[in-house]
Parts: C-alpha cells; structure tokens; sequence
C-alpha cells in the first residue's frame, strides 16, 4: 500500500536575478552597518515557486502521493493551472481573499550566494489550514510558510502522531531558541543546509549530537560537498553527484527534501535515500527556475545506478 505524504510550505512566484559577479566585491565589511548597494541583474526571470510547491513538484514527479498544503492570493490562478496541467493535487490550495500570493524575490552571485527579499502575502494564514482537514496522510513535512502556520502544523502531526521532517530553511529567524527546541522535540526528521546548521546550533544551544539524539535523523546538506545524515549514532556522508551544469541552485535543497520524502515512504536505508535525495538536487541545478526540469521513477533508477554504480531499489 502507498503512502502519502502531507507537504505544508510556502508556495510563491519567484523573481530570479543573477547579478553577474561576486557580492564581496561591492559590499564593503567595515560599512554594512550604513549598506546601500545595488546589483545591476541584465535578466529577470518569473517562476513558479516556494519550499511547498518546489517540495510537492518534485515528489509528484517520483510518482509519490502527495498532499500540498498551503494558502494563497488571488493572484494564483497561474499556477493552478500550472499544478492541475500537472495532474497534482489542489485540494487543499486555500485562496485568500484581497491578497497577493507569496513573493519571493532572489539575487544570486557567480558564487550562488542569494539575496533574498519575500512578501509573505497569503503565507501569513497559513495556520487556517489544519493537518486534520486531510483525510490520510503517513508522513508530512513542516517547510518554510506563515510563523503561526508552521508552529501549528508541528504541533498537529505530532497530536495525530504522523512523523514529520522540521524543515526550518530561511524562515528559522521568526522563531526563538525555545520554539525550535520545540520544533525539535516534535519533530521526527530535522532537515538544514550548513548555514542553518549552525544558526539552530547557537539559536538552541545544542550541538549537532545533541539535536541528532533527539530525532531519528539529522539531516545536513552542504552544497557542492553533498550531505550528511547524523542517524542511529552515526554520521553516514553522502557524495555529491556531479551536475551536468550549474545553472540554478534555486529550489535545489526543496528538490532534495523531496528525494528523503520518497526515502522515507518507501522504507530506504539512509545512506540510498541521502545519495537519492542528492540526486533530485543535481538535476534540478542543472536547470533554470525551480520547477522547470522533469524526470521520472524510470529514469531516476537508471541515473541513480550510473552515479552511483549500485541500484536504487
């Protein structure tokens, strides 16, 4: 019997830059206390996008079942259709009346560091939409969305004793050291890239063992480096693979929560669902915006077994 995922997370349009040098060279150390800058960006490019949506995308592509979960503006009508040509499930895309869906607005450096400024919009009631409005659901994942939302949705997986990835990404700022201990303590997965590793390390106070023994995983994605996965007493690390092209590292880490979703669904070790995981995010770097490659199951397994001479299933 399959499983199904409930994904609840932001979903935005997303206004991708790319400034065609470094950050570093136009932001002077002893002034960003009095920053004013600008970054002259040649091309603009307007996506479909948020941690949801890029989440939900990249599962439904693995042919998992998945649930988004989200509210949006009256501006969605765009990426409903975009989802239904898609054959995804919109069930539960709550529009919100006279307001605007989340906008993210993001400019990357030839270093693929990112800048990036968000209007929450429709986001910010997130929190009417309960985990109990969906009638299955065996395993979700609490994604960067409204603050009130997010802290909800924990606490409802773990009243419905559904298993959850705590995925903090850019939107762990609106949370004190005590809400993350609690995100923490609900959660059965914790998910973050290198930075927001150490971000919950000094916002919480714990090191990396201490968060690991409280979850049944840790998960650390490093960029370029791949990842690690701190699990069981150990630390399994994952190899990168080796992307075709970078052309985009926007959406990469939602395409790679999505790959330890299908892990977990389907009852992977660590060490397979982490190398699937970095998979998802090495095809989706290759690739401009964050919704805009494709692949399937098939062909999945078989760039699985190239990259990493062992198959999948």
């Amino acid at each position: 019997m399959s499983k199904t995922a409930l994904i609840c997370g932001s979903y935005a349009f997303d206004s991708i830059m790319v400034f065609q040098d470094q950050f570093k060279n136009h932001i002077l150390p002893d002034k960003v206390h009095m920053l004013n800058v600008s970054f002259l960006v040649p091309t603009m490019r307007k996506e479909f996008g948020g941690c949801g949506g890029n989440i939900a995308y990249n599962l439904h592509l693995l042919g998992a079942s998945s649930i988004p979960m989200a509210t949006v503006g009256e501006d969605f009508a765009p990426y409903m259709s975009w989802m239904e040509s898609h054959h995804m499930n919109t069930t539960h895309m709550k529009v919100i009346k006279d307001a605007y869906t989340g906008q993210a607005f993001i400019t990357t450096d030839m270093d693929d560091n990112q800048i990036t400024a968000f209007h929450p919009g429709a986001m910010s009631n997130s929190h009417e939409n309960k985990v109990s409005d969906v009638s299955v659901a065996d395993i979700g994942i609490v994604s960067p969305d409204g603050r009130e939302g997010m802290i909800e949705h924990a606490k409802q997986f773990t009243d419905a004793k559904i298993p959850f990835i705590f995925d903090p990404g850019q939107g762990m700022p609106m949370f004190s050291s005590e809400e993350l201990v609690t995100f923490i303590k609900q959660a059965t997965y914790v998910a973050v890239n290198d930075y927001e590793s150490q971000m919950l390390q000094n916002k919480t106070g714990f090191d990396l063992t201490t968060i690991a023994s409280m979850v049944e995983a840790l998960i650390i994605t490093k960029g370029g480096e791949g990842s690690e996965i701190h699990a069981n007493g150990e630390v399994i690390q994952i190899l990168p693979v080796k992307a075709q092209s970078t052309q985009d590292p926007t959406g990469c880490g939602d395409a790679y929560r999505a790959g330890l979703l299908y892990g977990i669904m389907n009852e992977m070790d660590w060490k397979t669902t982490g190398q699937l995981a970095g998979l998802l995010g090495a095809i989706k770097i290759a690739h401009l915006g964050t919704q805009n490659h494709s692949f399937d199951i098939d062909s999945i397994e078989k760039l699985y077994k190239k990259s990493y001479e062992e198959p999948l299933l």
